[in-house]
């Protein structure tokens, strides 16, 4: 059975291309929920709306998802509320990153 905490392991996978950390660990991931036939759904933002790497990190994090084991499809809603801030990353990358 698909869980959100399974999908949230996987999505370490994709990186920020300009940060080069996961987007779990820099906060981007707000919410994962999963249905009980395992249809997907996550809220994602960006560090700011003009990210150039926008795009192609939402389609890497729809394809990462879709690629779980045991789901049935995978949607990315970019959300910009509340508004990311470092203060969103886990302490340990927010202390690394100084």
């Amino acid at each position: 059975m698909v869980t959100p905490e399974i999908v949230r392991k996987a999505l370490r996978a994709v990186k920020d291309p300009e940060l080069g950390l996961n987007i779990v660990d820099i906060g981007l991931i707000y919410d994962v929920a999963v249905s009980e036939i395992g249809d997907v759904h996550i809220k994602m933002t960006l560090t700011s709306p003009g990210c150039p790497s926008g795009p192609e990190m939402l389609e890497d994090t729809r394809l990462v998802a879709q690629q779980v084991e045991g789901v049935n499809s995978a949607e990315v809603e970019l959300v910009w509320e509340p508004y990311w801030t470092p203060e969103r990353m886990d302490p340990r990358v927010r202390a690394f990153l100084g």
